[in-house]
């Protein structure tokens, strides 16, 4: 598989001037052979079973032309497939599929709730897959397609895509819940903020992925209701089991989202806790010095008439004076249950 990737990443250079990543005419039985941009744009039907399948890079120019004019699109299509707007929808058009999705973005450097999108054309015959960033479903389901294990038509290529994104948002999850769990047995006295960015985080990536996920299972009821004749029967039964799959994973995204507000919480009324209890002693401390600084400073005023200014027993006895003071506080603190 990892010289497929190669050689398909050498087929983009080769390439570059033109909108083809990949081609591939599926023969019907798993298998396929590679086809050129010039290949491709001449390719008519030919043998029984087979499938043209042509993924390309809608940043680079030519794509709505060429949709428009070789595939005969109208021009709302071509908008959807080739536009700005990514979020996951998905209709009939006449004989023809079209969808938008949205996957997890893997590319380096990339946060889980960076989805990329990917567009989908198909009359089941042809199938045109378009994206802006690098999306590795497509890749693998053309290895799998070179190796001869496969697709064997649109509606099968068009469910594996399903199938391998969804799947991929599992991985994603799971990490979170994993990073959910390390915190959950941390000890929250080491890092608190540390861990609250942590947390933060994850409740973003959750939020992020749900609000992508949720209209995305309303494009995949979208296809498994509406599909033309030519998506089988069994395609639909898969991408059923595929909207099965991926209610759970919304499912799970909302418990990851709750244990992360849970834990944030947690941490939250442990740090306000240690905060009231270091106010809490502040003011004891207070408290028991308030009377004895009064006294102190009381007898420090430099005025004449001051007690015992010229007894040299005076400063023992004021000592004694503000200890008992100071025992009475104590004991009376402890009667009010201060100390608890």
């Amino acid at each position: 598989m990892h010289s497929a990737m190669l050689e398909d990443s050498q087929t983009d250079d080769s390439e570059s001037e033109t909108l083809l990543l990949f081609g591939r005419v599926l023969d019907g039985h798993g298998g396929g052979r590679a086809v050129n941009w010039d290949e491709a744009r001449a390719w008519r039907p030919g043998k029984p079973g087979e499938v043209l399948w042509v993924h390309l890079c809608r940043n680079r120019p030519g794509a709505a032309e060429w949709l428009d004019r070789s595939l005969g699109l109208p021009e709302p299509t071509v908008e959807l497939l080739t536009g700005e707007a990514t979020r996951p929808r998905a209709f009939r058009e006449g004989n023809a599929i079209v969808a938008t999705l949205r996957g997890i973005n893997f590319n380096p450097g990339a946060e889980p709730e960076d989805m990329v999108s990917l567009q989908i054309w198909c009359d089941g015959r042809r199938l045109v897959t378009l994206r802006r960033r690098p999306l590795q479903t497509p890749h693998a389901i053309m290895c799998d397609v070179d190796a001869g294990q496969g697709p064997v038509d649109a509606g099968a290529v068009i469910t594996s895509l399903i199938e391998h994104m969804i799947a991929r948002m599992n991985s994603s999850i799971v990490d979170m819940n994993e990073v959910i769990d390390v915190l959950e047995d941390a000890d929250p006295g080491n890092d608190p903020e540390a861990m609250l960015d942590k947390i933060a985080t994850i409740r973003r990536n959750c939020l992020a992925l749900k609000r992508h996920m949720s209209p995305q299972h309303e494009a995949l009821e979208r296809i498994s209701r509406d599909a033309p004749d030519w998506f089988e029967d069994h395609d639909r039964r898969e991408i059923a089991e595929t909207i099965d799959r991926l209610r759970r994973y919304i499912d799970d995204l909302d418990i990851s989202k709750e244990s992360a507000m849970v834990l944030q919480d947690d941490l939250r009324a442990r740090a306000v806790a240690r905060s009231n209890r270091t106010s809490y002693l502040l003011t004891i401390v207070a408290a028991i010095f308030l009377p004895l600084t009064f006294i102190t400073g009381l007898l420090g005023i430099n005025v004449a008439g001051i007690p015992g200014a010229a007894d040299t027993d005076a400063f023992w006895i004021v000592v004694a004076m503000c200890a008992g003071i100071l025992v009475m506080q104590l004991v009376m603190f402890w009667r009010w249950k201060w100390f608890g």
